[in-house]
């Protein structure tokens, strides 16, 4: 039993965290969440995590020391994941890239840690994992997470947050038109330089604007089929099979395609001899491109690389 005092003083209290909550800065109750750390429990996963706003020329020096959560400034439908570890960005989005766009691989399960360990060292780097960057819009991360509570799949540490980001942030919900992107910060291996990183993000970035904005990925559809060469469409689409992807998945060759011959100056990454390209034929397809191209922070992103 408690006495009325007790009772008296508990309901002072409870008045007090009541005021405390209505006067308490609305931006402080529903900042969206940032991961501090993508190998922690899920347990241990905070129930507000801040996420970061910066602009396209911040994100590209700027450098993770753990995992930042940014969204972009330009077009706050893009969500930037920014990993100081390739490690940590295979343990949260690898299963993705599996279900989602690799070749050979289900489209209808999540691979269990065995398949995708298999699957990696056949088509990856082991400690990188897939890729040195990820893109995927919120329809397919939906559809993981989807996939994987049907089956009752046990998510890693890495996914548990990534989920919890997502929810956060109103993506689990149907019909929404968004992006989320990922990039390694400088020095995450050997490779990861300045210049590798500049490459990395200026290539994502143009799919996280594909993902979020159905303007843009309607003109890349007509761009595609009416400026590109059937043979040039073909030879892109044989690349792309021979770096993993799945060719046939239209939307995503046009994706990776825009991407690669628009975004990705740096040889080391792309050089259009791999698709029987000439340079002066990818300047032609560059300025095509940008002369029709939905103005905004993109197009002026592209013009910058001509």
């Amino acid at each position: 039993m408690i006495a009325i005092g007790a009772i008296s003083g508990l309901i002072v209290v409870l008045v007090a965290i009541v005021i405390a909550w209505l006067v308490w800065p609305q931006a402080s109750r529903v900042s969206p969440p940032m991961v501090r750390n993508a190998g922690e429990k899920a347990a241990s996963a905070e129930p507000e995590l801040p996420i970061e706003a910066a602009t396209v020329a911040q994100i590209l020096v700027h450098q993770p020391t753990n995992l930042s959560i940014i969204r972009l400034a330009e077009n706050p439908q893009i969500v930037v994941l920014d990993f100081a570890s390739l490690k940590r960005q295979r343990i949260m989005l690898d299963r993705v890239a599996a279900l989602i766009e690799k070749a050979g691989l289900p489209r209808d399960r999540i691979l269990n840690a065995d398949e995708l360990d298999r699957a990696v060292k056949a088509d990856g780097d082991v400690d990188a994992g897939f890729y040195y960057g990820h893109d995927y819009s919120a329809a397919s991360l939906r559809r993981f997470f989807t996939i994987a509570d049907q089956a009752h799949v046990q998510l890693t540490s890495g996914e548990v947050l990534l989920r919890h980001l997502l929810d956060r942030l109103g993506w689990l919900k149907p019909d929404t038109v968004a992006g989320l992107i990922s990039a390694p910060g400088v020095g995450a291996n050997a490779d990861v330089t300045a210049a590798a990183r500049n490459t990395i993000l200026t290539h994502e970035l143009s799919h996280g604007e594909y993902f979020s904005n159905p303007a843009y990925a309607s003109y890349v559809h007509r761009f595609f089929l009416d400026t590109m060469t059937p043979v040039e469409q073909a030879d892109f689409r044989t690349y792309l099979a021979g770096e993993g992807y799945d060719s046939t998945n239209a939307e995503l060759i046009e994706n990776e395609t825009q991407a690669y011959l628009l975004f990705t100056s740096d040889p080391k990454f792309f050089s259009p001899s791999q698709v029987h390209m000439t340079p002066s034929r990818r300047a032609e397809l560059r300025a095509q491109f940008l002369q029709d191209m939905p103005t905004g922070w993109l197009k002026d992103l592209l013009a910058g690389l001509q």
